[in-house]
C-alpha cells in the first residue's frame, strides 16, 4: 500500500456528523482529502477547515450528488472515495431518489476516475427491518431490510438506505469498482459540526424537557469515531469485503435514560415509559464481529452518551445546569 502521505480521499458530504469525523481523522494519520459540500463558503463548513491539517491538506469541493460531472472532478486523482452523503428524511421524494441516484453517480464517477476503493456508508436501516426474522435470531451482514415492510409502514429512510446500498452493489460489479460497505446503527458521540444532526436529537430530547416519556423499545448504539475508524481501516485492509455492521450494544430506552440520569441529574429527564404496564421490549441480538476480526475496538455506549451530552453543553445546544446537592459522588462520570 502507498504511503498514506501520498494518498487522497474524497468524502461526500463532509459537513456532517459522520463525515467531519471521517475527515479530522484521516487528516490526522496525514491523509490528504478532498470534501463534497453544496456550499464551500457556507459558515457551516468553517469547523472542517479548523481541524488540524486542513490548511495545507483539505480541500473543500462544490458538488451535488445528482450533478455527476461536480462528482466527477471531485473524485478524479483521489485513491479512495468514503460515499457518505445521503438525505435523511422519511419523506419518499427527498430520499429514494436523490440516495439511489446519488449514489451511482459515486461509483459510476469513481470507476471512471479509477479509484482503488470506494467504503460507502449504509445503514442498520439497510438490515434490520424484517418483520419475518425470529427475536432470537442474531443480525448480521447477511440480513436485509423488508422493502415490502418498509413501503408498508412509510418508513421510507430505511426503504431508501436499502435500496441505495442495493444498487450501490449492482452498479460496483457492472463498473468493476472495489466497494465495501458500513452499516452503522444510531450514532453517538461529540459533535464537530455547529448544527444537532438527527440521531443526536435522539439523546437531546431527553434532557430539555420535550420529551415527558421514553417509548418502549430498543436501539443499537455506536460512538461516531468507531464508525469513521472503521471506515478507514476497511479502505487500508485489502482483504476487507462485503458488509461490514457497526455497532457497541442494545440498549432499551429505559437504560438510555437511566445512564443519562446517573451523568446528569440536573436535567429533567424522563422516568416514566409510554407504554407503562406493557412488558419491555427485549433488544435483539447482532454480531459485530467482522469489525473486531479487523482490529476495531468499540467505544462503550455509556461513554458515548456523556461525550454526547458534555458535546451539546459545548456548543450551546444544551444549558449548564448545576447538579442537584445530594450529588456528590462523580465517580460515575466519565473523563471526557
Amino acid at each position: 500500500m502507498p504511503p498514506v502521505s501520498n494518498q487522497v480521499i474524497c468524502v461526500t458530504g463532509a459537513g456532517g456528523f459522520i463525515a467531519s469525523w471521517m475527515v479530522k481523522l484521516l487528516l490526522e494519520k496525514g491523509y490528504s482529502v478532498r470534501g463534497t459540500v453544496r456550499n464551500p463558503d457556507d459558515p457551516k463548513n468553517s469547523h472542517l477547515r479548523d481541524l488540524e491539517g486542513a490548511k495545507d491538506r483539505l480541500t473543500l469541493c462544490k458538488a451535488d450528488l445528482l450533478d455527476y460531472q461536480s462528482l466527477l472532478e471531485a473524485i478524479i486523482g483521489c485513491d479512495g472515495v468514503f460515499h457518505t452523503a445521503s438525505p435523511v428524511t422519511d419523506d419518499p421524494e427527498q430520499m429514494v431518489e436523490p440516495a439511489v441516484i446519488g449514489t451511482k453517480n459515486v461509483i459510476v464517477a469513481a470507476a471512471e476516475a479509477k479509484c482503488r476503493r470506494v467504503v460507502f456508508t449504509s445503514s442498520i436501516g439497510a438490515v434490520y427491518m424484517d418483520p419475518n426474522r425470529s427475536p432470537d435470531a442474531v443480525v448480521d451482514e447477511t440480513c436485509w431490510s423488508d422493502l415490502e415492510f418498509c413501503k408498508n409502514t412509510k418508513n421510507w429512510y430505511c426503504y431508501g438506505k436499502a435500496v441505495a446500498e442495493q444498487a450501490a452493489w449492482d452498479e460496483a460489479k457492472v463498473r468493476g469498482v472495489d466497494l465495501v460497505v458500513v452499516n452503522p446503527v444510531l450514532v453517538l458521540g461529540p459533535l464537530l459540526q455547529h448544527t444537532v444532526n438527527a440521531s443526536i436529537v435522539h439523546v437531546q430530547k431527553y434532557l430539555t424537557g420535550s420529551a415527558k416519556t421514553y417509548a418502549n423499545s430498543v436501539q443499537a448504539y455506536v460512538h461516531v469515531r468507531d464508525v469513521a475508524l472503521a471506515h478507514i481501516l476497511l479502505f487500508e485492509t485489502p482483504s476487507a469485503s462485503g458488509r461490514y455492521l457497526c455497532a457497541e450494544s442494545v440498549l432499551h430506552r429505559g437504560e438510555v435514560v437511566e445512564i443519562l440520569a446517573k451523568f446528569f441529574p440536573e436535567y429533567p429527564i424522563p422516568t416514566k415509559c409510554k407504554d407503562d404496564g406493557k412488558p419491555r421490549a427485549k433488544p435483539y441480538k447482532f454480531s459485530n464481529q467482522k469489525l473486531k476480526d479487523l482490529g476495531l475496538e468499540f467505544t462503550p455506549v455509556k461513554q458515548g452518551l456523556y461525550e454526547t451530552v458534555k458535546s451539546l453543553q459545548e456548543k450551546g445546544h444544551l444549558p449548564v445546569l448545576s447538579p442537584p446537592p445530594q450529588q456528590t459522588d462523580d465517580s460515575i462520570r466519565i473523563q471526557s
